[in-house]
């Protein structure tokens, strides 16, 4: 093969390289509630969101006291599921624990 037909093929990975983009993370947010107890979300953070305990409880209570907590920022696949996860664990418990997903 000649140089001359190798060139536009490395310009061309080269242009689709430059429009490639890194798709958006995404934000999980746990909204508090008066009737999901503060050891359960403590165990989910920790559970699902993969937090420390001193992390977890810091989450439960900026949430406690703001309404809003961050549980962490994921590809928005990862997000979905974790808090899919959350919500079940939840439910199983009577519990109306909340989640949101928004993007970064």
């Amino acid at each position: 093969m000649s140089a001359r037909k190798d060139r536009p093929m490395a310009e061309e990975i080269a242009a689709v390289r430059e429009e490639v983009t890194k798709p958006p993370d995404y934000r999980v947010l746990i909204h508090n509630d008066d009737f999901t107890t503060k050891q359960f979300v403590v165990e989910v953070l920790m559970g699902v969101f993969n937090k420390s305990a001193a992390e977890a409880s810091e989450i439960m209570w900026h949430a406690h006291q703001s309404g809003v907590g961050l549980c962490g920022i994921y590809p928005r696949d990862v997000a979905e599921t974790k808090v899919s996860v959350a919500v079940e664990a939840a439910r199983e418990k009577g519990y109306p624990l909340m989640f949101t997903i928004e993007e970064e």
